[in-house]
Parts: structure tokens; C-alpha cells; sequence
């Protein structure tokens, strides 16, 4: 699968290309997601539980007979948790995994915004203050009057189990 964030010298950070992005807000701050990777976007649906999973997993849903697990991206990033309301829905994204085949994960996102086109000259890496971070951050977007904070997804989702994560495959 291509990737748009890719290393243009050995040794160099991901080189950010243009393209589009999905945007959403988690709290007051917007981020963005490659729409290539993006499978769907639902509403906020009954999500099953499963046991002895991390808080910010928040179980599994049947999706058209097929099961995905879903995350909260809140919880996972270290937010506090909010209700959902009827702007809570689930980013559907698939998720590459070297040696084996994509799968779906969905993500609990407190709003979908809009579609951006980002040009590679509105890119900027995450600053240094986010190192902590910056495994999930591919970079910033300085857009006219706001910033995006560009996820790298794999990375994000890359974490789950193993055996969790081939539920959904």
C-alpha cells in the first residue's frame, strides 16, 4: 500500500506529501487523518465490550457482518472522557500491518469536520515539546487560521493486541 509519509534519504523523518486529510476535533484541537485511509464514517453506535482490554478500547461492533474493534481516541491520547452526543461518530480506518493484510479499526471522534487539501509547503514536523507524542504526530498542517496535527494511524492503532486488532481481519 502506499504511503504518502515517506523517508526521502535513509535516516530523515517522514517527508509529508500533499494530499487530502479527513479533519476532526478531539476536544478544542483538530486533526487529520489521510483520507485514503479512511474506509467510512458512521455515527456512534452500541459498542460491545470485551473484557480485559485497555480503557481506551472501547470494544468490538459488527459492521455488516464483519467485526471491528473500536478505540476512543480520547482515551488514548491521554483526554479526559467526554459524553458522546449526536456529533460523536466512529472513523473507520484501515490499518496496514508489515507482513500481513490491512485491517479496520474504529476510532471514536467527538466531530468530523471537513475534508482538506494540505500542500506540501503547508507542512511542518511536530515540534520538539511533542516528543512524547510525536510516535503518533506525522507533522503539522499550518492551514490560514488554524493548525491540523497530522496523524500517523499506524502508529496510533499499531499498539492494539495482536489478537484483537485480527478480530477484524
Amino acid at each position: 500500500m502506499g504511503n504518502t509519509l515517506e523517508a526521502k534519504t535513509k535516516g530523515a523523518g517522514p517527508q509529508l506529501a500533499a494530499g487530502k486529510y479527513l479533519s476532526f476535533f478531539l476536544s478544542k484541537e483538530e486533526y487529520g487523518i489521510e483520507i485514503l485511509r479512511v474506509r467510512e464514517i458512521i455515527g456512534m453506535v452500541d459498542v460491545t465490550p470485551l473484557p480485559r482490554t485497555p480503557d481506551f478500547i472501547k470494544g468490538v461492533i459488527n459492521l455488516r457482518g464483519k467485526i471491528i474493534p473500536v478505540m476512543d481516541l480520547r482515551l488514548k491520547f491521554g483526554m479526559p472522557p467526554a459524553e458522546y452526543t449526536n456529533e460523536t461518530c466512529i472513523v473507520v480506518v484501515d490499518v496496514a500491518r508489515e507482513g500481513e493484510p490491512p485491517v479496520q479499526v474504529g476510532c471514536i471522534v467527538d466531530t468530523v469536520s471537513e475534508v482538506l487539501t494540505v500542500e506540501s509547503e503547508q507542512f511542518e514536523p511536530a515540534p520538539r515539546c511533542a516528543h512524547a507524542a510525536g510516535e503518533y504526530i506525522a507533522g503539522l498542517g499550518k492551514l490560514k487560521d488554524r493548525v491540523l496535527i497530522l496523524l500517523e494511524i499506524d502508529k496510533v492503532i499499531g499498539a492494539l493486541a495482536p489478537s484483537l486488532a485480527g478480530a477484524a481481519a
